[in-house]
């Protein structure tokens, strides 16, 4: 076993600022997302354009996950090149050229299922033109969005006219299915924010109900997605599965986010007890250059600040000796330093270890990552990919 002054000299020798994620928490935090999914009968989907690390994916499909989750074709690609075969783009695709790339990767490989989100007939002409006489079909997924939301048909009445437009036969588009994203209300628990979260989800069950005449896939998927709600997708898909127990469906839950969770929005918002965050950035102390206040050597190009600034979660003195009365509040982030304010017990040169708040936007602020095991040392890095 390493002693304390090793893992303390080990702590000092890398350059800062690093992010940094803690191997057991992640871990702990997959398969207990398995399970919960398993024994609420939901296929989970992990979005992983949370983190677009490879290691991180291997994890998730190994607890048993469905198939991946990504945002773009140019994420697929990743995902189909790390040996994935199942792949959701909760997004429409209508540039020719990423469709062009989508019908490529079914065409060279039979045994990929991909799945996109359609919403206008507009954007199921661009599909049908690009799969014209396509042998592997692309699965479409009538996308169900809110009013004043981003994309998505406003209704199930919208719905239910574009899929059976895109079930029309003739072309290399299957109509799969429905999808949701009730994470487009804020990460809040309040009633009005559950009712309206409710509200969307019992309007994606309906448009899927409406539509079980038309799928052209043995098991058409019911699709939500988001770390904030999953119990939320998950009684109303049980509820569809209830209203016909003879209609095969596949429900399937998108969360991403939970697979390092945060010290933020999500450790204040999810559902599933238990979670762990797994991330940190450590960074050095740069100035003391007023009373109460110190400036940290991590900024904007470092650290995700859309959801909420930075915590202060230890520090120690440049030896490595723990500072434990050490207290200060985030107050002003800029490009490279982050300003806290009511600091106490911290010098120039201390290291900070700091949470975050929100992990998509965290990963692809960093080249490497660096592992770390439960004594903090260091074990492994890793290398995000979000870019072919």
């Amino acid at each position: 076993m390493d002693s304390a002054p090793a893992s303390a000299a080990r702590r000092q020798a890398r350059a800062l600022p690093e992010l940094r994620l803690h191997l057991g928490a992640l871990e702990h935090n997959v398969h207990l997302m398995a399970d919960w999914c398993r024994a609420r009968r939901l296929e989970l989907c992990p979005h992983i354009k949370t983190t677009m690390t490879r290691p991180v994916v291997e994890r998730q499909l190994t607890a048993g996950a469905w198939g991946v989750t990504v945002a773009t074709a140019r994420q697929a690609g990743i995902a189909l090149g790390w040996g994935v075969r199942r792949i959701l783009i909760a997004n429409q695709v209508v540039h020719p050229t990423d469709l062009a790339l989508l019908r490529q990767h079914l065409d060279a490989t039979p045994d990929l299922e991909l799945y996109c989100l359609v919403d206008s007939e507009a954007g199921l002409r661009h599909g049908r033109e690009a799969f014209k006489g396509a042998g592997n079909p692309l699965r479409m997924l009538v996308d169900v969005g809110v009013p004043g939301g981003r994309t998505g048909v406003r209704g199930a009445s919208e719905a239910y006219e574009l899929g059976a437009a895109v079930a029309k036969p003739g072309d290399g588009l299957r109509l799969a299915g429905v999808a949701g994203y009730e994470g487009v209300r804020p990460n809040r628990r309040d009633a009005g924010t559950l009712a309206a979260v409710d509200d969307h989800c019992r309007t994606t069950a309906d448009a899927f109900a409406s539509l079980a005449p038309l799928y052209q896939t043995p098991r058409p998927v019911f699709s939500m997605g988001g770390s904030a709600f999953p119990d939320r997708v998950a009684d109303f898909a049980a509820d569809l599965a209830h209203r016909a127990p003879d209609r095969p469906l596949i429900p399937v839950l998108r969360s991403g986010c939970y697979v390092t969770h945060d010290h933020g929005t999500y450790a204040q918002v999810s559902p599933l007890p238990g979670l762990r965050p797994a991330l940190t950035v450590r960074a050095a102390v740069l100035s003391a250059p007023e009373p109460g206040t110190v400036v940290v050597g991590a900024g904007k190009r470092e650290l995700p600040y859309d959801a909420g600034l930075p915590v202060l979660l230890a520090a120690y003195m440049a030896t490595g000796t723990p500072r434990p009365v050490a207290q200060a509040t985030a107050a002003q982030i800029y490009d490279h330093h982050l300003v806290l304010t009511d600091a106490q017990g911290l010098d120039v040169g201390d290291v900070v270890d700091l949470g975050i708040s929100h992990p998509c936007s965290a990963f692809d602020r960093w080249p490497d990552i660096a592992v770390t095991d439960d004594s903090g040392d260091v074990r492994d890095v890793w290398h995000p990919r979000f870019h072919p």
